[in-house]
C-alpha cells in the first residue's frame, strides 16, 4: 500500500466522521459544536450520554444520510463515531477497507 493511498483513505474516513458528527448534533438537536465530539468518544454511557430514543433517531439519520440500515444486531456499530464510520465504509466497500483489511 503506497503513501498516497493511505492519505486518501485517511481523508475519506475523516470526512465521513465529520459528517456523522454533524448528523448526530443536528438530528438530536444537541447544544454542542460537532467538532467537540471525538472520533472515539463513546456515544452512550460516559460519552455523549445518549439513550435508546436517541438510538432510534440515529438509525433513521444513518439510513437517510448514509444509506445504512442498522438493526438491533448492529449495536456494536454505535460504540463511537469511529465505529459508525467503519460500518458505513464496510458497507460501501471503501478504499479504507482495502487499507485496514
Amino acid at each position: 500500500m503506497d503513501l498516497e493511498t493511505l492519505k486518501m483513505a485517511a481523508k475519506e474516513r475523516q470526512g465521513l466522521c465529520d459528517a456523522i458528527k454533524r448528523m448526530i448534533v443536528d438530528r438530536l438537536d444537541l447544544p454542542i459544536d460537532p467538532d467537540w465530539i471525538t472520533d472515539d468518544q463513546p456515544l452512550f454511557g460516559r460519552g455523549l450520554e445518549l439513550d435508546s430514543v436517541d438510538t432510534l433517531e440515529l438509525m433513521l439519520g444513518l439510513e437517510a444520510d448514509f444509506d445504512l440500515a442498522l438493526t438491533d444486531d448492529d449495536r456494536a456499530a454505535f460504540g463511537s463515531v469511529g465505529t459508525l464510520a467503519a460500518r458505513i465504509l464496510e458497507e460501501r466497500g471503501s478504499i479504507v477497507d482495502a487499507v485496514v483489511g
